[in-house]
């Protein structure tokens, strides 16, 4: 009768013999989320008859789907965890769970120490192999330090969980009782990603440079990242969950691995949340990586990757860049003593940064963009933390600025109908400047579609895009950069001084009858202004007259050259049949970029000055 089965099969009992061993005030540890022990956890909550009292629970994240709210009521279970996850967070708040703030990397040491003691372990394994190891499957977990502390170790084995590399093994006999599982594993299903998200998302992954290294989790940003880096190269991973999305990134092939730090050439992580096909790919797969929480979660362990890359998803975030976070099934990243230690990895990696990410509005309609959010609950107040911000409207690059520049940055990210009133309420509370200009108009009209990339020789990266308010503090910089020669050649006059009240009338523009064009070097974080062009309106002509300045350390590079095309495009598109410009006899320089353009230029000298104009309507043969 037994020829057929595996050995394993003989070893079972069933999940009623295991109960039995379960005495009042132990604390059982359970896996989480996929690695969830369901036949187990399930017999645990519905069972009469045994001694199941004043039972506690111990779980790191509570997003599986055996413990339920319901049960929890019944006061024979208590839930203790580290993260409030889906199920416990609502009873977390009625009082009915105990959340223990700690960071992630930190647990394993709690149970050691015993801290947290644990007289039960379940675990979620598959079937041993010829060797007699069994694999942890999707969730190592602290499974390893839990199995070493508890008096009964119990395996659930489970067939279809994947058999998963890295510190996944554990031999059969390890396990004091063995039981079969009744019940799939816990699948997690895909997100709905809506344009917005899209957008976003494309927006996130523009600021990600190639070779970075990513912290992954799920909800739609993550969802819709894959095709926006899908032409990236060389990322790295290094994150607490592998999802379906995530797959599909691995599988573009921008994912090698081949820059991280540890665990070089593999994709690192702790869990896989995810479908039947993520559990499929996950099977036996050399270049996905299972650890610990104390090797994915230590600061240590994330900051020795290069450009470490973390991504946060969250509800609202307020002008002195305090977060709200999520805290419901689509936002499991949510987590303080996750946050803690991936916060202080991106900042130890060299050249790392932090993304926080959210729409400009929630579902309904209201401003996820808000003036202050004092006293508001799951409030993450780690503003020096945050290198940038982005919304479907832009990105806010934040480091190195100062509150009231922080401030108008993530005014222009917010929606444009919610700008008004931020910066009325801005004013007031001193975050900006009294009079500081707005153009109401101007938030509709900002020209997302112009940004663009080059790179030019030396391999000198340049991004452009339009100019922007909160480009004050650069555009004033850039400035006093300059010679007194480059500024006598772009303005005239011998300027010396550049204050405020006149560099903001310079940064804000309508974005229709005046286009300015910035140049930007430097990594997505830190971005550095080198050079900027810009086109206004004639009045009652069909023509714009056009200006540059570049940097005198990039002077050379066919940056100027590259901006006048720009120009040329912009303005034909917006109806101009033609270009003005007054150039200095002496900017030999500036004379050659209108030459050797692709449009034909008639010249005018008068008092030193060279009068352009430049026919749009006619291209050079």
């Amino acid at each position: 009768m037994f020829k057929n089965k595996p050995s394993w099969k003989k070893k079972t009992v069933s999940p009623r013999d295991v109960l039995n061993k379960i005495d009042p005030g132990m604390n059982i540890f359970i896996g989480t989320g996929s690695a969830e022990p369901r036949t187990l956890v399930n017999c645990l909550m519905h069972a009469e008859g045994f001694r199941l009292q004043d039972l506690t629970l111990i779980q790191l994240v509570s997003f599986g789907d055996a413990i339920s709210y319901k049960a929890l009521q019944s006061k024979r279970y208590r839930l203790k965890t580290f993260f409030s996850g889906w199920v416990s967070a609502e009873a977390i708040s009625a009082g009915q769970v105990d959340l223990v703030p700690s960071r992630f990397s930190a647990i394993p040491l709690l149970m050691k120490k015993g801290q947290i003691p644990i007289d039960v372990a379940f675990i979620q394994i598959t079937p041993p192999n010829k060797a007699g190891y069994c694999s942890l499957g999707v969730g190592v977990d602290v499974a390893r330090r839990a199995m070493a502390q508890a008096d009964l170790v119990v395996g659930e084995i489970n067939q279809e969980i994947p058999f998963t590399l890295g510190d996944t093994f554990v031999p059969f006999d390890a396990f004091d009782m063995v039981i079969e599982s009744l019940d799939p594993p816990f699948y997690f299903p895909r997100f709905l990603v809506d344009p917005i998200f899209d957008k976003l998302a494309a927006n996130v992954a523009s600021v990600i440079e190639n070779g970075s290294c990513l912290a992954f989790t799920f909800g739609p940003i993550f969802e819709a990242l894959p095709k926006h880096l899908a032409n990236k190269k060389d990322l790295g991973i290094h994150t607490p969950f592998f999802t379906d999305a995530l797959m599909e990134l691995v599988e573009s092939g921008a994912v090698t691995n081949r820059k991280k730090g540890p665990f070089r050439g593999k994709s690192l992580t702790a869990y896989a949340l995810g479908s039947k096909k993520l559990m499929q790919f996950l099977d036996k797969n050399p270049i996905v990586e299972f650890q610990s929480i104390d090797k994915v979660f230590h600061p240590l362990e994330i900051g020795q990757n290069h450009r470490f890359v973390f991504i946060i998803p969250v509800r609202r975030v307020d002008l002195s860049c305090r977060v709200i976070l999520h805290n419901s099934k689509g936002h499991v990243t949510a987590g303080p003593g996750q946050m803690a230690d991936f916060f202080n990895g991106a900042e130890i990696s060299r050249g790392g940064y932090t993304i926080v990410a959210l729409p400009s509005r929630n579902r309904q309609g209201n401003p996820n963009i808000r003036l202050s959010s004092e006293n508001a609950p799951d409030l993450l107040s780690l503003p020096e933390s945050i290198d940038l911000v982005v919304t479907e409207q832009g990105i806010a690059h934040l480091r190195g600025k100062t509150i009231r520049e922080r401030a108008q940055a993530l005014i222009e990210i917010a929606h444009p109908g919610d700008r008004p009133r931020l910066v009325d309420g801005a004013k007031k509370a001193n975050l900006l400047y009294k009079d500081q200009i707005f153009l109401a108009d101007s938030a509709h009209f900002y020209p997302v579609d112009i940004e663009t990339r080059h790179t030019f020789k030396d391999k000198v990266d340049v991004r452009f895009r339009a100019i922007k308010p909160s480009d004050e503090d650069q555009m004033r910089r850039l400035f006093y950069r300059f010679s007194d020669k480059a500024i006598y050649y772009r303005y005239f006059s011998p300027i010396k001084t550049m204050p405020h009240e006149k560099i903001q009338e310079y940064v804000n523009v309508d974005y229709r009858d005046t286009l300015s064009v910035v140049a930007l070097v430097g990594d997505p974080e830190q971005q550095n202004i080198i050079a900027e062009a810009r086109f206004v309106k004639h009045q009652n002509k069909p023509l714009v007259d056009v200006a540059f300045v570049v940097d005198e350390a990039y002077q050379r590079y066919g940056i100027a050259t590259y901006l006048y095309q720009m120009l040329t495009k912009l303005a034909k598109e917006r109806g101009a049949q033609g270009m003005t410009a007054d150039v200095l006899a002496s900017n030999r320089a500036m004379l050659k970029v209108f030459e050797k353009g692709n449009f034909p230029v008639q010249a005018r000298m008068e008092q030193g000055i060279y009068e352009l104009t430049i026919d749009l309507s006619t291209p050079k043969n």
